[in-house]
């Protein structure tokens, strides 16, 4: 039986989602997911289109260290790596809604409190925008001197946000793109200073998040409470699909209000262009430039929350992609965006 075509106003999914039939090209796209090679291994695919589901596929396995491997499927818990920075996005902004943060003030970290201390100017916005100009190095190699797997997999990984605040300037704030991680854990400990650290955040998250988007996830914290919101999130791809649901409904989550639409703007706002990929950045999320108006969370290995306001649709990828075909994969995307348009 064909499902019934659902319009733009389907009720947001506090249970099951509705279901829609997929357009036809979206088959083969899928099909090249899961089996072409060049993209590693796809584990999970959901695409989204007027508020139903209109694509869902799993595959491969999910290793444990303390069990046998299981299949992918629609209750495993997949991990966010970056994608959790645009969930972070969220929180700040809940806090700028309510006057509680303030992107344009000087950011409240106090490594940097002595006017006299270089950082000491730099905004909450450099912050978001990745232009703090800390030196922080991204580049994820175990054996090189990289310093965000130190922070999360080293002796770092008990205070996140101290190991990436007390970087020293490699240029002026507000004056450089730098994409860090540890950027972003210097902004979840200034919301942990808001909403209080380890259990009051997890709380925060929950009731002003999580609960109103009917949304089941796992953040995980440091030892000095605050949340490693540049990497570490687990959901299901369902789970993840709420999130992105809430910024393609302008920030409003089965009839209330979450995020304002000035601040879900500002996730599709460019402040740089990455030169190596040729990626716009706005606030802690990408933005592709393309027709549709989409723009995405973005995680290590491939994971993806696309969100296109022009055809109401949500475009969700999870997997293990070598950075070498990065390209080939935002070409797929770009062409199941297509696939949606036509």
């Amino acid at each position: 039986m064909t499902p019934a075509v659902v319009a733009p106003g389907t009720p947001w999914p506090t249970g099951a989602w509705a279901r829609a039939a997929a357009p036809p090209a979206l088959g083969a796209l899928l099909d090249e997911a899961f089996d072409d090679p060049v993209y590693g291994e796809t584990n999970a695919v959901v695409i989204v289109r007027d508020g139903a589901v209109v694509a869902e596929r799993y595959g491969g396995l999910r290793p444990h260290f303390d069990r046998p491997a299981e299949p992918v499927g629609p209750t495993t818990e997949l991990l966010s790596w970056s994608m959790a920075k645009s969930f972070l996005h969220a929180l700040v902004g809940i806090l700028v809604d309510e006057g509680r943060l303030d992107p344009a003030a000087r950011a409240p970290v106090p490594e940097w409190a002595d006017p006299d201390d270089p950082r000491h100017s730099i905004t909450l916005a450099d912050l978001l925008a990745m232009r703090s100009g800390l030196a922080f190095n991204e580049v994820y190699e175990v054996d090189g001197a990289s310093d965000v797997v130190e922070m999360l997999f080293g002796e770092a990984k008990a205070d996140t946000a101290g190991f990436a605040a007390a970087k020293a300037l490699a240029a002026a704030p507000g004056t450089a793109f730098s994409y860090s991680s540890g950027t972003s854990n210097i902004v979840s400990r200034v919301v942990a200073d808001v909403v209080g650290p380890g259990e009051p955040y997890r709380r925060f998250i929950d009731e002003r998040l999580l609960e109103p988007l009917s949304m089941r996830a796992r953040p995980e914290f440091d030892e000095r409470g605050v949340f490693v919101a540049s990497s570490f999130l687990h959901a299901t791809a369902l789970d993840f699909a709420r999130f992105g649901l809430l910024y393609l409904r302008g920030g409003v989550a089965d009839g209330r209000r979450v995020l304002s639409e000035e601040w879900v703007a500002t996730a599709q706002r460019p402040t740089a262009r990455d030169e190596e990929s040729g990626e716009y950045y706005a606030w802690h999320w990408w933005v592709t430039g393309d027709a549709h108006g989409s723009y995405f969370a973005s995680g290590y290995e491939g994971q993806m929350i696309v969100v296109a306001p022009a055809l109401d649709s949500l475009v969700l990828r999870f997997g293990h992609t070598p950075e070498t075909a990065y390209p080939a994969l935002a070409a797929w995307r770009a062409r199941v965006l297509d696939a949606l348009a036509g």
